[in-house]
């Protein structure tokens, strides 16, 4: 094993940082906040030139609020009700929709985003959102450079630009995977939290059984009963019966009539129909993936493997197992980065890592200039980086040999 890129000293002792990474790493975090005040104040982000809102993903959650404050959260599912308010809130009409499509839970958040004026809903909403993301990576890479490598992340921009969730999904998939060995309950509470997109829950439960993490299964089954009745009893069972019966309707609106271009979503799934394949082609090459995926995972958290590479893995995994994965979500790469990250710190990074690492930072830029969908590719060659960090990890690991990882 070859160490020329090492942060690792002569005496073994971590050792600061390569300064080429941190001039990088700076310069990306600065684009990111000067393209957003550059978006601001050129008013080509939250308002335009003519004063009209500009139409955004943030809005269907501004609007879902706005409904449920007025008493009809059920309303928030209708795709044409949604967009009445949407259009008056904005002053404009727009081709297409932004339907709400998260469970009830997350009415509690629209519903206090849209006390707000609208503006600084949008703004707040993205700042206040990116708080607990940054301390979770700092938290994961162990030194305040985590803090700078949140900010250079090249999908900060975009998150930001429409006002979406990332920066909250990837926050509670690592502070999850963060806390596990040393707060299980805590742990848990995030994972129960993270079911207002129960598509990136769905490989946990396979991890935590693999592993015998029982308090964080059940501390996370716990607290998504808890949020589903606690919805229940402020929303009506109206808003679970709506949920219910709108979803179909957006899988056949954004999986089969691709009204969102493939291009848009980075999954196996719609790369396959964006190079032409079929529907059920599609969904062949995704339940391939993700059967994989699911069983590599069991493997990977039974075994020797050192802590840090299972959370990795298993951060990665989620992005692979959703055929809705759209630009946004992608800042849930971030996190495995950021355990990778953390690692080579440690024990000193291969040669081909941080060019691999930052290959997958070219990729992302990629997409956003030219619009290919390379975000596949970008989850590939991270999953690829762990696994070979991983080693022999499909081997059993025994109950004294859980206990050497988890310190790790």
């Amino acid at each position: 094993m070859t160490r020329s890129l090492s942060t690792v000293d002569a005496a073994g002792e971590p050792a600061s940082l390569p300064p080429w990474l941190v001039r990088i790493c700076l310069v990306l975090a600065v684009a990111n906040l000067s393209l957003c005040g550059t978006a601001y104040f050129s008013q080509w982000w939250v308002y335009d030139r003519d004063g009209l809102g500009i139409p955004t993903d943030f809005i269907n959650v501004w609007a879902a609020g706005r409904l449920v404050l007025d008493d009809l959260p059920a309303q928030a599912y209708d795709w044409d009700v949604q967009k009445q308010v949407e259009v008056a809130t904005l002053g404009q009409d727009f081709v297409g929709y932004f339907a709400w499509h998260y469970p009830p839970p997350f009415l509690f958040v629209a519903s206090l985003l849209a006390r707000l004026p609208y503006q600084l809903a949008f703004i707040g909403w993205v700042v206040v959102s990116f708080v607990p993301f940054a301390v979770v990576m700092r938290a994961i890479v162990g030194r305040p450079f985590g803090i700078l490598l949140a900010l250079a992340v090249p999908m900060v921009f975009i998150n930001a630009l429409v006002g979406q969730n990332g920066f909250l999904t990837a926050a509670l998939i690592g502070g999850a995977l963060y806390l596990i060995p040393v707060r299980p309950v805590l742990a848990g509470i995030c994972l129960g939290l993270l079911t207002y997109k129960p598509q990136y829950g769905l490989l946990f439960p396979i991890a935590l059984i693999a592993a015998g993490h029982w308090r964080v299964f059940v501390s996370a089954a716990v607290t998504a009963v808890v949020l589903a009745t606690a919805s229940w009893l402020a929303f009506g069972i109206e808003s679970w019966l709506a949920f219910f019966q709108w979803m179909p309707k957006f899988s056949q609106a954004f999986l089969t009539e691709g009204k969102a271009p493939w291009w848009k979503m980075q999954s196996i799934f719609a790369l396959v129909r964006y190079f032409g394949g079929s529907e059920p082609l599609g969904w062949a090459f995704h339940w391939v993936l993700t059967a994989s995926v699911a069983v590599v995972m069991a493997l990977i958290w039974r075994s020797r493997v050192p802590y840090t590479l299972k959370a990795a893995a298993l951060a990665a995994g989620t992005l692979r197992t959703t055929p809705y994965l759209f630009l946004y979500d992608l800042m849930g790469l971030a996190i495995p980065v950021a355990f990778l990250v953390r690692i080579g710190l440690k024990t000193g990074f291969r040669d081909w890592e941080l060019p691999a690492l930052g290959a997958v930072a070219a990729l992302i830029v990629c997409y956003l200039l030219s619009g290919i969908p390379t975000g596949f590719a970008a989850t590939l060659v991270a999953s690829t980086l762990i696994l070979r960090r991983a080693g022999s990890w499909w081997r059993y690991e025994p109950a004294a040999a859980k206990l050497v990882a988890a310190g790790a």
